[in-house]
């Protein structure tokens, strides 16, 4: 069996292996940055964070028959502020037409831009690479227990949720676009600029140009990556899409990944998410359950979550007796409930994010 629960100090080694196998700016490869991140998360679990600023929640799943840490995803209540700005490279048109030679040009353009606002973010998602293409879909969990958490906890979450989706690295740490690009104006590597952004954003602000810059003078090997995912992130992506999210025409001024947003209480997983009393154990996963769900139990500064089938009788929850022991809980306990079936129901509603004069792909 798989639990979900917050990341401890104990689990520091593991996280710095699965950060080294990705890129990700909230989940740094760098140890005293994680060790932070890791005591802000439990301050957060506690609701003992100080602010919005300070409340982050670090997940990882657990191989309860090894007990190992096999991955970890994170939820950010605030990305930016005053003084803190999320930043990125808005994606953009120019045309320019010639009436003597009855011909013209259409310009992709890229130029800085900045958002205070406060967005929530998903972020920091890695499963080990033995764990992949598993039969339970673990990948899919550690994602979509974020969506459960804040379906239980709106109010800790700002109604706007972004996603920065990883653009194409190569292994050993490297992309063309900030070679030709950022690195002509910051002389710091990819990888290095990455990590130092996660403890200041002033070197962008006070380095990178604000004025347009022409795509075309990019090589195509460069530009050829704006607002495109590596290979391992497409699922990801998808899976989002499929939740609401749409692209903003936004991109990351490092990799060239596109960021995604949605509204929070327009999101199928968050808006089906509820509290419901638990009855006797389930007798059996066949024949008698519904379906599969996301189940959690709280208790003070700790949090348990499963997917589990389940088999529900008027609000009156029930799960197999094993996934009960897991979670630590005894018919009559309150838990956390989400179908893992929530679909896309008001399409209309959920609209694609664009602005003029910008890049939008379906």
């Amino acid at each position: 069996m798989f639990i979900i629960r917050p990341a401890q100090p104990k689990d520091l080694p593991t996280l710095m292996k699965l950060a080294r196998m990705v890129h990700f700016i909230n989940l740094p490869a760098d140890s005293d940055l994680l060790a932070g991140k890791v005591r802000k998360s439990l301050a957060s679990f506690a609701g003992k964070a100080k602010s919005e600023r300070d409340r982050q929640f670090m997940f990882v799943l657990e191989d309860l028959e090894t007990e190992n840490v096999i991955g970890t995803s994170a939820v950010i209540s605030a990305i930016s502020w005053p003084g803190f700005p999320h930043v990125f490279l808005k994606v953009g048109r120019r045309e320019f037409v010639s009436k003597d030679l009855a011909t013209g040009q259409v310009h992709m353009t890229l130029q800085f831009g900045m958002d205070e606002t406060s967005p929530s973010e998903m972020g920091g998602l890695i499963l080990a690479p033995g764990y992949r293409g598993h039969k339970e879909k673990l990948g899919a969990l550690l994602s979509l227990v974020r969506f459960h958490f804040i379906g239980l906890h709106r109010a800790w979450f700002s109604d706007r949720i972004i996603a920065e989706m990883m653009g194409t690295v190569t292994p050993d740490s490297h992309t063309l676009l900030w070679e030709y690009l950022g690195r002509r104006f910051i002389n710091l590597s990819y990888k290095e600029a990455d990590l130092f952004s996660a403890r200041s954003k002033e070197f962008m602000l006070s380095l990178f140009p604000r004025e347009e810059i022409f795509v075309s003078l990019l090589p195509p090997e460069a530009r050829n990556l704006i607002g495109r995912v590596g290979e391992e992130t497409a699922p990801a992506m998808t899976m989002l899409q499929r939740q609401g999210f749409r692209e903003t025409g936004h991109v990351d001024p490092f990799d060239g990944g596109p960021y995604l947003e949605a509204q929070r209480d327009e999101i199928p997983l968050v808006r089906s998410t509820s509290v419901r009393t638990l009855g006797p154990a389930l007798a059996s996963a066949a024949g008698t359950a519904s379906g599969a769900a996301i189940v959690s139990h709280e208790h003070k500064d700790d949090f348990r979550a499963v997917r589990t089938h389940y088999a529900l009788d008027g609000a009156t929850l029930s799960i197999p007796l094993e996934v009960m022991q897991a979670l630590g809980v005894k018919a009559g306990a309150k838990v956390g409930f989400t179908p893992s079936d929530a679909k896309l129901q008001a399409p209309a509603r959920v609209s694609r994010v664009t602005r003029k004069g910008t890049k939008a792909k379906a």
